[in-house]
Parts: structure tokens; C-alpha cells; sequence
């Protein structure tokens, strides 16, 4: 099957350019519709996923390379449009990926030993073809669904050697309590924003400003979170930037996040590009011992059998995604309610590696998903085995797995079909390979 080679293309987007390989003439390989393809596209593609350790041969990359640009001409032939303002979001955001690898922007430019606008000139024409790929792809796929019938006979189908080997999963009860501010703690935040946006005002840098008191994990970017739908933002936050004209700075916002002040980089109908400065009140130690106290008590009144854990969750946690389910927390990145052990960091990974089913453990601090302090209790509600998974237990894997090969096949079938329709030519060295998709060769 040839859908790995949206993978494939993905990670050669992504990767840094490996230099040091030997210099080879270039020389067009293929010709696919209205575009070619380099030899040296496929020696780059093959070179960086050596480096990354993949074992490819270059047959395998040039077939990808060739579905790629029959989705891409098919895309142009049914009229699939992408704006200008599309391709430079996405430039935007693969450069702020660039430069979170590398360390900064100074680095990228050395390594590439290129400005940053070359570098994006570029990647325009690669990044535009990877949209229109995507909208290919979709377009192709849309719609489709699999049944609880094909899953079992998706899994009646594999080997007994590649059905894969499930960890021990475990699922958690929690009971959670955010500490609240004083007045004073929150008067002193305001009065720092305030002394900075003024600083702004009267000339000075917002991202050096940003680097030097930000408490949000963009301040090592200067504050910049690159573009952002308003679904992607908080309701405040999103309200304050959308408002903003052009290299404007907001007042005061207040956020589910903490106090910021917002610069407005950039601007479509729907997106917006920003900088923005975030402080958060300090939390008193009175505050937290109260909390710590009062988590300490529902946990013994739980453990003496005075309250269930599902029923304390429903009453006293401040988590609303998880307090009317008895406290029972989602895996964000599956969407059931199975986490690995190492999916947990930190103190709350050793806490609950230690519990038994039933347990409780002792009250801890934590950190939510919008970097907000929280104090919890939590209860391991049930822990798997490792094991071969099985349908029973692993159903929603093995609905992916299935779901993912169904895919793969609808697109090799239209591949398969379209490659005889639009003009392909091959040349040498790639003329013998042997393809998975035969209308190559015809």
C-alpha cells in the first residue's frame, strides 16, 4: 500500500535538511501531469529519513513522491483553491516548529545559512502542495466509515505475529480544586502589565519584554503563538486580539490562563497572528494548605466508606470535564479513558504508580492543560495487564487500525485508477522499480 507516503512527505516537510551529504547532478525522474520531480528530491527525502533512522529504499520515496503529484494535479484539475493566506499560515507555523527545534530564529537562519524570508520562499511551493495533497486525500476518503463487523474481521485477518502488544493501561478518578487568588496578588499582576504596556508604548521592544516576564511557554519565542482561529483561542483572549488593528497592544485581558496584554501581528477574516505577555497572581501558602486540608479530608472520608469517590467528585471537584462523570478523567489524546503510566509526569507519575485499584492517593499539586496551579486527589479505578490486544478490550485501537488500512486501500484504488489517465513519464534510475501500484508502467 502507498498511504505511508503521506507520512513520509510529512516528515521530510518537518525535518531539518541534512548538508552534508555528497553533491549529485540533478536531473528530472519523472513527469506527472504538469509537474516533475528532481532527482535530488528524492536523495533529500531519502537522507533525512535515514537520519532519522528509517530504513526506506528510494524506490518506495519516489512511488510516494508520484502519488503525491497525481493528488496534487487532480486537485488543480477539480478546482480545489487555496489562498495565499493559507500557504503563508502554514509557513508560519512549520518555521515556529523550525525554530522550537533548532532554539531560535538566529540558529535557523545560521543553519540554513539563509534569511528567513528565503527560507520560506523556499518551502511556498512544498508547503502548497502538501494543502492541496491534504484536500486531495480528504475529498477521496470523505464520508467513509467502518463497522463493528469489519473491525473483528480486520482482526481475524492478522497474523498472530502482528497484532500489536498492548501496555498496562490504567484509569483514574479525580477530584480537583483551583486555589484562588487575593486581591492583592491580583492587583499586583495588573500593576506589572500596566508598567510594561506603558514601557511598549514609550518605544520599547515587546518580545525582549516578553522573553523577560511572560509566564506562558511562548515567552521564549518573544511571546509569539503564530496564527490562531478564535476556536483555537480563549473566548477573551480571541475577543481582545480580533479587535486589535495592526501592531496594536491590548489592554488588560483576563483569561482562563492567567492576565496578558496582546499585540496583534497579522490579520485574515478568520485568524489572527499574536504576541502576547502573561502573568499569573501568586497563590498564598494559607491557600494552599486550606486546599491540601480540605482534599485531605475527602480522601479519608472516601476511605472510611463515608462518601463514594464518584459522589465527592460531583459535590466538591472544580473540574467540570470530569466532575459529573464520578470524577472519571479522559485521555485527551485517544478520547477513551485509558492512559499508559508514562503518559503522567512528575510527582503525579510516582503517586500513581505506586496506587493498587481502589486506592487513593495523598493530596498533590498539579498543573492543568491551560498551565493553571490545581491541588487533586485521585483514585486508580481500574489497571490492564499488558496483552495482545483483543477485540473486547482493545476495540477502539483496532477501530483505528482498521479504519487507517481502509483508508489506505480507497486511496491506492484511486491511485491506481487515475494513473492511467494522467501523462507519467519515468526515467532512469526509477524506470525498473518495482511499484505497488502497476498503471505506473503503463
Amino acid at each position: 500500500m502507498i498511504y505511508r507516503f503521506l507520512t513520509v512527505f510529512f516528515i521530510g516537510i518537518i525535518s531539518l535538511p541534512v548538508f552534508s551529504q555528497p553533491f549529485i547532478a540533478d536531473k528530472i525522474v519523472a513527469v506527472v501531469g504538469k509537474t516533475t520531480i528532481l532527482y535530488s528530491d528524492v536523495e533529500d527525502q531519502y537522507m533525512q529519513l535515514l537520519a532519522q533512522g528509517e530504513k526506506v529504499d528510494k524506490c518506495t520515496i519516489f512511488e510516494d513522491m508520484l502519488a503525491q503529484k497525481l493528488m496534487v494535479a487532480q486537485a488543480e484539475i477539480d478546482s480545489i483553491e487555496i489562498s495565499p493566506g493559507e500557504v503563508e499560515m502554514e509557513l508560519e507555523q512549520r518555521l515556529t516548529y523550525f525554530i522550537n527545534q533548532i532554539g531560535s530564529e538566529e540558529k535557523l537562519v545560521a543553519y540554513f545559512n539563509k534569511s528567513v524570508i528565503e527560507i520560506k520562499e523556499d518551502m511556498r511551493d512544498m508547503v502548497r502542495e502538501q494543502i492541496l495533497m491534504q484536500r486531495m486525500q480528504g475529498e477521496i476518503v470523505k464520508g467513509m466509515s467502518i463497522t463493528p463487523k469489519e473491525v473483528k474481521e480486520f482482526y481475524n485477518s492478522l497474523h498472530p505475529d502482528s497484532i500489536p502488544y498492548v501496555d498496562s493501561e490504567i484509569e483514574i478518578n479525580q477530584i480537583t480544586i483551583y486555589p484562588r487568588s487575593s486581591e492583592t496578588a491580583i492587583f499586583e499582576v495588573k500593576e506589572k502589565l500596566l508598567n510594561i504596556r506603558e514601557r511598549i508604548q514609550n518605544g520599547e521592544n515587546f518580545a525582549t519584554l516578553a522573553v523577560l516576564y511572560s509566564e506562558g511557554p511562548s515567552a521564549t519565542r518573544g511571546g509569539d503563538i503564530g496564527w490562531s482561529g478564535k476556536a483555537e483561542l480563549d473566548p477573551a483572549y480571541a475577543k481582545a486580539a480580533f479587535a486589535l488593528k495592526k501592531n496594536q497592544v491590548s489592554k488588560i485581558v483576563e483569561s482562563a490562563f492567567g492576565f496578558h496584554i496582546i499585540q496583534l501581528l497579522d490579520k485574515t477574516e478568520d485568524r489572527v497572528k499574536t504576541r502576547h505577555i502573561l502573568m499569573k497572581p501568586k497563590i498564598s501558602t494559607e491557600a494552599k494548605e486550606e486546599i491540601l486540608n480540605k482534599l485531605d479530608s475527602l480522601a479519608t472520608l472516601i476511605r472510611i466508606d463515608s462518601m463514594t469517590f464518584e459522589k465527592a467528585a460531583m459535590y466538591y471537584s472544580q473540574d467540570e470535564d470530569t466532575r459529573l462523570n464520578g470524577g472519571l478523567k479522559v485521555n485527551p489524546a485517544t478520547m477513551n479513558t485509558r492512559f499508559k503510566i508514562n503518559e503522567f509526569s512528575g510527582n503525579e507519575y510516582y503517586l500513581i504508580r505506586k496506587l493498587k485499584v481502589g486506592e487513593i492517593s495523598e493530596p498533590y499539586e498539579s498543573v492543568d492543560n491551560k498551565g493553571k496551579t490545581v491541588y487533586k486527589i485521585v483514585q486508580l479505578k481500574s489497571r490492564t495487564e499488558p496483552h495482545k490486544a483483543n477485540v473486547k478490550d482493545d476495540f477502539d485501537m483496532l477501530k483505528s487500525m482498521a479504519l487507517n488500512k481502509k483508508r489506505s486501500q480507497i486511496v491506492d484504488d484511486w491511485v491506481e485508477e487515475k494513473a492511467g489517465e494522467v501523462y507519467t513519464r519515468i526515467e532512469e534510475p526509477f524506470k525498473n522499480c518495482d511499484f505497488t501500484i502497476k498503471s505506473w508502467k503503463k
